[in-house]
């Protein structure tokens, strides 16, 4: 899990954090279900602006590339989990219609499209998942300990079940004419996971200012245009471009934070050589424009 690289791996890790100046923008291959505990804070990205206060709930979809700005200050709880896992706990939860992890996907796809999706659980209401997501937290610390693998899904059960009806009723709110229920199996096969496509994304990530087509990144894994482009899809649920757009839209942003260079200097060293052009897509998947951000990453807060 990318957001754990200091422990083994661990399918549910959970963090709390209480921060004073803007976060991000990051993307993990995870699910994160994030909780506001006190303060307040923004969520911005491609899915443009939410606003979050205590007893507030944000689930943000793996490969979302997002940030969090707070107000003044915020303590927020982060659950980061592995989406496989997740995956087959809906898979088991619908095993009389699902045939395997791929309808599974598909349901997940047609129901929640959206990409940050925010609820407001109420304060009184986040409250009672408090003791269970700090014991999640404290089992977190020291990495995963085999023994309290049931513990650690008895606790992230337990929230799931307080969570999961606001999340569908959201959800189905946003997409009315999605199915809340899952169809009837189509007994579609299991397909392996692509090698090709993990060494895709690794080649993209390295060489992010290169001049990347999906022709040329199709004969560099050695598959077809049109097998890449699926097999990347399917493993990050993305294409292989917009992948790329995201890369370099996370690294202009760490580097409008960490320099003084010019915007347009930044979207050459990142592979965008018209600065326009790079606004745009900057704008479009991180929330902000360049020049707003850069601005607002570096802005201290009164409080502090």
């Amino acid at each position: 899990m990318a957001a754990e690289r200091e422990h083994d791996f661990s399918v549910i890790v959970a963090r709390t954090n209480t921060t004073h100046t803007p976060k991000g923008p990051h993307a993990f291959d995870c699910v994160q279900l994030t909780v506001v505990r006190s303060g307040s804070a923004i969520l911005f990205g491609e899915f443009g602006h939410r606003h979050l206060n205590i007893g507030n709930v944000a689930l943000i979809a793996p490969s979302t590339l997002f940030g969090i700005e707070p107000e003044s200050w915020a303590t927020i709880t982060t659950l980061y989990i592995d989406r496989d896992f997740l995956l087959d706990q809906i898979f088991w939860q619908h095993a009389n219609h699902f045939s395997d992890r791929f309808d599974t996907q598909d349901f997940l796809d047609t129901n929640f499209r959206d990409p940050a999706l925010t609820i407001n659980l109420g304060e009184k209401r986040v409250g009672h998942l408090m003791p269970w997501l700090d014991e999640l937290v404290a089992l977190s610390v020291d990495g995963p300990d085999p023994e309290r693998f049931y513990r650690i899904q008895s606790l992230f059960f337990s929230v799931l079940d307080v969570l999961a009806p606001s999340l569908v009723a959201q959800s189905a709110s946003r997409h009315p004419h999605a199915s809340v229920r899952p169809t009837l199996p189509r007994h579609r096969p299991f397909i392996a996971m692509r090698a090709e496509a993990r060494e895709a994304a690794e080649m993209l990530r390295e060489a992010l200012a290169e001049h990347w087509t999906l022709d040329r990144l199709a004969k560099a894994v050695h598959l077809s245009p049109s097998q890449v482009g699926r097999v990347f899809r399917e493993t990050f649920g993305k294409t292989p471009i917009a992948y790329l757009t995201m890369l370099r839209a996370e690294q202009m942003a760490h580097l409008l934070r960490t320099t003084d260079d010019s915007i347009a200097t930044i979207a050459e060293q990142v592979g965008w050589t018209d600065p326009d052009y790079a606004g745009r897509l900057f704008r479009r998947s991180i929330g902000l424009a360049p020049r707003k951000y850069r601005v607002m990453s570096r802005r201290i807060p009164a409080a502090e």
